[in-house]
């Protein structure tokens, strides 16, 4: 069967996740004003860390650029589904598809790096709080974040570089809401095994590693929680890491179901369910967990807030 390449296929076509209109209409009102309240959110908890001197901690240092790969990787994804609800024409152009799968694994594994680093941050506060200052200077938390993006970089490059040399005749019809690399590798006539080989140890290793670290960080934590006497300071040191907990458990979660198994264990709906939570929800998530769990963010906003307040009065 004569093949084409990527290059010569028409638009590819996005399925969506609705049929009927109604249900269109419902979802599309529905996902509107959750990516308002993410962008409002993460933009918001952006600006209260810039704006508020005492939040010019490593932990917010991280934080900062969390609610940034949040709203990066839901606005590459969900303005695209958005227009798809409304209109009957789900053409997305080869070009397109490839940017956003692109940037959306790039964000995507940026985070897993990224909770990694703020793991590691809350280990060095909790175990070693005397030397947190010296250890978690400016210099290594730059590092740090330097290395999830240029390790994401390598990742995503390399993932989209192997999907484009494939050949595509079978469709052209993605059974999705957005350019993800599983259902775009369904629809390749030439052989994917080592396309597939290579996504599986990339996903993989930034999975086990950021989770093995992560893993490793919280026996550390827990280790050191349970040697406090007191009851007042167990829940004290458990406080200032449940927030990540929680966080971190959602993220992989959904990320570990939908990547990490073989292609023909694709299913339709669940896997989009799952795509929704990850791309859609948690980036929505992230900012009310990390602040209403959080005084001093709570406290942030307050002084902010006052500040602003007392500059219009002297005005």
């Amino acid at each position: 069967m004569g093949g084409w390449n990527s290059t010569d296929v028409p638009d590819f076509i996005l399925t969506g996740l609705a049929d009927s209109e109604e249900m269109q209409l419902v979802l599309f009102l529905l996902f509107l004003l959750i990516y308002l309240v993410t962008v409002l959110g993460n933009a918001g908890m952006i600006l209260i860390i810039r704006l508020d001197p005492q939040l010019h901690t490593p932990m917010y240092f991280f934080l900062t650029h969390l609610s940034f790969l949040d709203l990066s990787y839901s606005s590459v994804i969900t303005p695209k589904t958005l227009q798809n609800l409304l209109t009957s024409t789900k053409n997305i152009s080869i070009l397109g598809c490839f940017t956003q799968m692109y940037f959306f694994i790039l964000f995507v594994a940026a985070e897993c790096f990224l909770l990694s680093s703020m793991a590691y941050d809350r280990y060095v506060a909790i175990c070693n709080p005397l030397h947190y200052p010296v250890i978690m200077s400016m210099r290594l938390c730059c590092a740090l974040l330097a290395g999830s993006y240029v390790t994401s970089f390598v990742d995503s490059t390399t993932v989209v570089v192997c999907i484009s040399r494939l050949n595509f005749c079978n469709s052209k019809v993605i059974h999705h809401f957005f350019c993800d690399s599983t259902p775009i590798l369904a629809l390749s006539c030439s052989d994917t095994y080592v396309a597939e080989i290579i996504i599986y140890i990339l996903a993989g290793s930034t999975l086990i590693v950021s989770l093995i670290t992560i893993s490793g960080t919280y026996v550390s934590i827990l280790s050191t929680i349970l040697k406090i006497n007191s009851t007042v300071g167990k829940q004290k040191a458990f406080s200032t890491c449940a927030s990540h907990i929680l966080g971190v458990t959602i993220f992989y979660s959904t990320t570990i179901f939908a990547y990490l198994k073989p292609k023909e264990y694709y299913s339709l709906g669940k896997d989009q369910v799952a795509s929704v939570f990850y791309t859609i929800v948690i980036p929505l998530l992230n900012p009310l967990i990390y602040s209403l769990r959080n005084k001093e963010v709570k406290n942030a906003v307050l002084r902010v807030l006052h500040k602003r307040g007392s500059s219009r009065k002297l005005k």
